[in-house]
């Protein structure tokens, strides 16, 4: 029988419709429990590559006959050779195009709202990795917001929008995954906007991002309010767009909150932590769409697979938001963390500009999921 190949997106695909899927993992059990392809209706099993080579013939009995199959390794030739044994044995198979870094690599174009009487907000949702980026387009310009470092696809959606990219903007110094908005910017003549506090120590030319800068897209009064907001890092700056959005980086999430220790400054910044969540976000209309630049669990999606939600809705939801005690917010956001993020450190030296990794080194750096989050 034929083996056939499944792309990064149409799997997103399943992932947001809550298709019963089936998966084969055949990497390592240490790797496939540290991050794999979640989806609400799918099923797993887990069997090392080599543990199959002389034959599946033990586990036919582990797979469904009534789900699609999927084989999925890190780079794609394993997955082929054992989708290839398993159509041998009469199975429907297909394997993942890419592997797992084709997975963590996949952005999915969503809208999210309108703004002003022609604009649009866009959010790109890496459903591999659980970043999430951002465009706004109007009257023909365009802004992007926490990109990641695959830049052809912002170029190729603005360009499919008829929209230029005038700015570009960094909410904070990433740490979990490589930005691609210098790079954005240099092939844009875009102007680059980071927080200054996060830039002390970059070696490339930027616009100072700080409160009082309203940023204009298009030739509409569409504004990007910058709100100095603390916490993850010293620098980190939200953003409310339109009165209508407010992009919270990695402060806030839909089911958590930011952490304050990938710079070793956790109890330094934990009290700035809470200031911006508890005093500054609480200041601010209810109304406003949240979109974070992460979400943490499947589910934080939507039903349209994008991962947003009115602050209100926040306050009264969000664990995070809801520790009135000082003292056990402080506990539960220095002696809960998770895991940092592979990497991090060479990660954060790059995005300053100080080391310049290749492709196939930027994506070892950036494997795994990401770890903002304190929940």
């Amino acid at each position: 029988m034929t083996v056939n190949s499944m792309s990064a997106k149409e799997v997103t695909k399943k992932v947001i419709n809550k298709e019963p899927f089936f998966i084969l993992d055949v990497r390592n059990e240490s790797d496939f429990q540290d991050w794999k392809i979640e989806g609400k209706n799918f099923d797993y099993l887990n069997i090392p590559y080599f543990d199959l080579l002389d034959g599946v013939e033990e586990i036919m009995k582990d797979l469904p006959s009534d789900k699609e199959i999927l084989v999925v390794c890190a780079k794609e030739g394993s997955s082929i050779m054992i989708a290839e044994m398993l159509s041998d044995e009469g199975l429907s198979v297909s394997y993942l195009q890419g592997g797992m870094k084709a997975w963590s690599e996949h952005l999915e174009p969503i809208k999210v709202g309108d703004i002003g009487k022609d604009g649009a907000i866009y959010q790109f949702v890496r459903i591999g990795k659980g970043c999430l980026s951002y465009m706004v387009i109007s009257n023909g310009e365009a802004a992007v917001i926490d990109s990641t470092r695959m830049s052809d696809v912002y170029l190729e959606f603005a360009e499919s929008q008829g929209a230029k990219i005038t700015h570009v903007f960094d909410t904070h110094l990433h740490a979990d995954h490589i930005s691609g908005g210098r790079i954005i910017a240099q092939q844009t003549n875009a102007t680059y906007w980071l927080p200054p506090k996060d830039a002390t120590e970059v070696i490339f030319e930027y616009q100072a991002l700080e409160n009082g800068n309203d940023v204009k897209i298009g030739n509409t009064m569409i504004n990007i309010h910058a709100l100095y907001s603390p916490g993850h890092t010293i620098g980190s700056t939200s953003f409310v767009i339109d009165e209508k959005f407010l992009l919270s980086g990695d402060i806030l999430f839909i089911d958590s909150i930011g952490r304050p220790d990938l710079a070793g400054m956790a109890e330094d910044w934990v009290l700035d932590l809470r200031e911006s969540l508890y005093t500054k976000f609480r200041e601010l209309s209810d109304e406003l769409q949240v979109l974070p630049a992460h979400f943490m669990i499947i589910d934080e999606l939507n039903e349209d697979g994008s991962v947003h939600a009115k602050l209100g809705t926040l306050f009264a939801n969000n664990h995070g938001l809801n520790i009135q005690d000082e003292d056990t917010f402080r506990k539960l956001v220095t002696e809960n963390l998770p895991p940092q993020p592979n990497a991090y450190q060479e990660i954060r030296q790059t995005n300053m500009g100080i080391i310049t990794p290749d492709e196939e080194q930027q994506r070892e750096m950036e494997i795994g999921p990401n770890r903002c989050a304190v929940r």
